[in-house]
């Protein structure tokens, strides 16, 4: 009886997770190929990612699954290179019902899809983004050809002048890019506070919730449907704001105990009672870290005699060469410095058990925490919080 109980138990919870689920169907036409095969990505239930492909005839294909929601789907022909921007790749909104697709073959990005809502606002939204998606495309070209030099003369032994002349270069290229992507943040954002019952809002919200205030995203997060909050989206969003908060004014901050880039032990602990801490979270790779640290050097020259601790977290967990180079590149070894602590496993993912970036939920750099002598976090100035002229001001305001 005991282990009937158990199995009506669990047919009733597997009904219960297909009953969430909907069927669709797919059909396809393409322009310039009678055979071969589609492919097609998405997530599926579980989180489960689901590769598909369907085999070309006569110019028509089709595809059938279940989704619980609509999921951005990844359309790709067998003729598609690795590379995301190929032409003959894609992405759209798969949705529940009957859908159909027209592709064009060498040119996927102009597909045409009916039968789903959300795709329909994402090509909206990709249209009037559009004027800004082409100019990005050529200077992300500019910006690979201008990354590939520095990588010729890296392998050719440049010297380190040459190459920071180079690597320098390469950078402007990329933040060329970043006027237009703000462009495009402004139209999404635009649409997540007009549109709190669409798939695509909890969609494009779950990208930007990291980089925006955290007070934002709440009230973003606040105004949305109570069925957009139940989707894989919104809670998402739900838990990267749980995240947020843990690294944010207001809450204790996690505490770390490690050793330093000495090898001498150090805790956040160690400073209770005794120093403000600016936790300082960077990489050697991280350029706009880097042009940041004159500023901090001038900071803590002023403040370090008046109670003033930095602590830089490197996201340089494997390459400690390049880590220690940084830091007497840069002159910064003045203060304290580790390691976030992120492990490879065997299997090729990531261990974080020991990363010290979590509980404060750093998922960008340069982001840095203001701890307080109690160990209260009362300031975070980039990655979701203030800019640093209010890192400025707020130490200005503790120690003058």
């Amino acid at each position: 009886m005991k282990k009937y109980l158990i199995t009506c138990c669990l047919l009733i919870a597997v009904s219960a997770v297909q009953a969430q689920l909907a069927d669709f169907t797919l059909q396809g036409k393409i322009k310039g190929l009678t055979s071969g095969k589609i492919k097609l990505a998405y997530t599926g239930s579980g989180d489960k990612f689901i590769q598909d492909s369907a085999v070309i005839q006569n110019g028509a294909f089709a595809f059938k699954g279940a989704i619980a929601e609509p999921v951005m789907a990844y359309i790709s022909s067998d003729k598609a290179g690795q590379n995301f921007d190929d032409p003959n790749r894609a992405s759209f909104f798969l949705s529940p019902g009957k859908l159909t697709i027209e592709l064009t073959a060498g040119d996927f990005r102009a597909l045409k899809v009916t039968g789903s809502t959300t795709h329909a606002e994402y090509a909206e939204l990709e249209k009037q983004k559009k004027s800004q998606m082409d100019k990005i495309r050529v200077l992300s070209a500019a910006y690979s050809k201008a990354n590939m030099v520095y990588i010729n003369a890296k392998k050719e032994g440049k010297t380190e002048a040459e190459l920071d002349a180079l690597k320098e270069l390469a950078t402007q290229a990329k933040d060329r890019m970043d006027p237009l992507r703000e462009e495009m943040d402004k139209i999404d954002m635009a649409f997540i506070k007009s549109h709190p019952d669409s798939y695509y809002s909890a969609y494009s919200l779950r990208w930007k919730v990291s980089s925006i205030p955290l007070q934002e995203s709440k009230a973003l997060y606040a105004k949305l449907s109570d069925r957009i909050k139940e989707s894989a989206s919104g809670k998402e969003i739900a838990k990267e704001i749980k995240s947020l908060e843990g690294g944010s004014p207001g809450s204790v901050a996690s505490v770390f105990a490690v050793n330093d880039i000495n090898g001498q032990p150090i805790s956040l602990a160690d400073f209770k009672g005794k120093k403000y801490v600016l936790l300082d979270f960077w990489a050697s790779w991280c350029v706009p870290c880097r042009k940041g640290n004159p500023h901090l050097i001038s900071l803590y020259n002023k403040y370090k005699d008046k109670g003033l601790e930095i602590i830089g977290v490197s996201d340089d967990d494997s390459n400690l060469t390049a880590w220690k180079k940084a830091v007497e590149t840069d002159k910064i070894g003045i203060w304290k410095h580790v390691l976030r602590g992120l492990k490879r496993t065997p299997q090729g993912g990531f261990d974080k058990s020991t990363d010290i970036t979590e509980p404060y939920a750093i998922h960008s750099l340069p982001t840095k925490i203001l701890v307080d002598k109690n160990g209260v976090i009362i300031g975070r100035y980039g990655g979701g919080g203030e800019g640093d002229e209010a890192m400025d001001k707020k130490l200005a305001e503790i120690f003058n």
